[in-house]
């Protein structure tokens, strides 16, 4: 057995007794600055301990999410019409879809961005229609010459109205017009406008009545739309609730459609509410836009490569006047990758407070071409993207965005004016990631303030007095 006073002889604190140490009024000053020193050190350390830190790094892209890219946006175009608007996407592969429908949605909306009716549906175009043929002989006009003047009255007084909005400078407007005009002619032989009364067929100049084609919002020639008497008094906005016509435009299609137009009128000349025309009719007709702009919606998947995401009016069977046509647009969304929810961006921002930031940069922005550089402006937006992760110090992928910045422009075409945003997603990606802190390393620095402290305050102390002995010592007249 070991004995106690050889267990005593390893000690490293050996005790002074009480009665040969002396209390001084320095040494309680010493004392209690160096109590407040701990316990401020310690609250800075705890503070430090319970904070978060972060490191970020830059890493080759490592994407969970396949090779392709999800775009959501929501764009509104006052001046382009929802009949014509195309979403199209491109890249540098050589992909190329024209007329995204399928994850896209449009509205009609007015000038002011306000909707005017409930969604706006396409409806599948077919890619080839059938013109008839050139009439060699000289032929006379069947359909009315309409203008503005006379508009109104004849919409009133016709059950069924079928107006040919065309431009005399369009190829589609030209090959439309003999067989435009054959057919009116055998529809007002067999329904007489003055004796029957049912139906009558028209056409519109709109190089000469621009306004008129505004008013109903022609963007494209030729523009076939069917009026209705009375629909006007069922439709909530005032307007005339009419259709747009994009079947074959040869004399016996456009006979036949006019043919069901008028099946489904009474002899009273009472509009019918509901058109009882065959489902083959029925395809080639659909309601018309009821205001001239359009806000488009939805998403679209895209290669992780540079490309294009293209917004404009394409038709295959109509003109447009490039000079009339205006891109302006608002961006209410645009960002890329998947949805991020509204709790899981806050936990990030708590984070890392400038992280988001970038997430929609275009969100809320105006894009508006107030004709100050000309017509046939095409809006483009270059956007370069970068990929962000933030992993917890669990390994929880907390976040996973995409940022990106924006440059946009306006400029003169040649073409068709668009609005292009073109991509380039960057092939490294930002990793930032919470830094793990050691509950050991937390308390070797607690021990360390208070030894260091403790220590510090000894060697004072000691100094302290050693300095008031020697000057005790002087005072006395002795040598030291």
């Amino acid at each position: 057995m070991i004995s106690s006073s050889k267990l005593k002889s390893v000690d490293f604190y050996r005790k002074i007794p009480r009665d040969l140490t002396e209390a001084t009024l320095s040494g309680a000053g010493l004392s209690i600055v160096a109590a407040l020193s701990i316990m401020f050190l310690f609250g800075m350390e705890l503070n430090n301990y319970l904070s978060v830190s972060t490191s970020t790094s830059v890493i080759v892209d490592k994407s969970s999410d396949g090779d392709f890219l999800r775009i959501d946006f929501n764009i509104s175009f006052p001046a382009l019409s929802c009949e014509f608007a195309s979403v199209d996407v491109s890249d540098v592969l050589g992909t190329n879809r024209l007329n995204i429908t399928k994850t896209v949605r449009k509205f009609s909306i007015d000038s002011h961005l306000r909707p005017t009716g409930s969604e706006f549906h396409s409806g599948p175009i077919s890619s080839f229609i059938k013109h008839g043929d050139d009439v060699d002989e000289e032929s006379t006009e069947g359909s009315l010459k309409m203008a503005a003047h006379n508009f109104d009255k004849y919409s009133h007084l016709f059950p069924v109205l079928v107006v040919n909005f065309y431009a005399p400078w369009c190829y589609w407007s030209q090959r439309l017009m003999p067989s435009w005009e054959k057919a009116a002619k055998i529809i007002r032989d067999r329904y007489d406008p003055e004796m029957d009364g049912r139906i009558l067929l028209a056409k519109v100049d709109c190089t000469k009545e621009g306004d008129l084609c505004r008013r109903h919002h022609i963007q494209g020639y030729p523009s076939i739309r069917i009026f209705r008497k009375g629909s006007d008094v069922r439709d909530d906005h005032g307007h005339h609730d009419h259709e747009s016509y994009y079947g074959d435009r040869d004399t016996d299609s456009l006979v036949k459609t006019m043919e069901s137009l008028v099946t489904s009128i009474p002899d009273s000349h009472k509009l019918a509410l509901e058109d009882k025309s065959d489902n083959a009719t029925e395809n080639t007709k659909r309601p018309a836009p009821s205001a001239g702009g359009c806000r488009i919606e939805g998403y679209v998947r895209v290669k992780k490569v540079p490309g294009n995401l293209i917004i404009s009016a394409q038709s295959g069977t109509h003109s447009f006047d490039v000079s009339q046509m205006n891109m302006s647009h608002v961006i209410s969304h645009l960002s890329f990758g998947k949805r991020i929810s509204y709790k899981a961006m806050n936990d990030a921002k708590r984070l890392i407070p400038y992280i988001g930031g970038s997430h929609d940069r275009l969100n809320g922005r105006s894009f508006i071409n107030h004709r100050d550089v000309g017509s046939n402006v095409t809006i483009e937006h270059y956007l370069q993207i970068v990929k962000t992760e933030v992993i917890t110090r669990r390994a929880y992928k907390l976040v996973e965005e995409y940022e990106y910045t924006a440059h946009s422009s306006l400029a003169q075409s040649l073409y068709i004016p668009v609005t292009k945003f073109h991509f380039e997603l960057s092939p490294m990606q930002v990793l930032i990631t919470e830094n793990q802190k050691s509950f050991s390393h937390f308390i070797t620095n607690v021990c360390a303030i208070i030894g260091g402290v403790f220590t510090v305050a000894g060697i004072m102390d000691s100094l302290l007095q050693n300095t008031i002995r020697m000057i005790k010592k002087v005072e006395l007249g002795k040598n030291f």
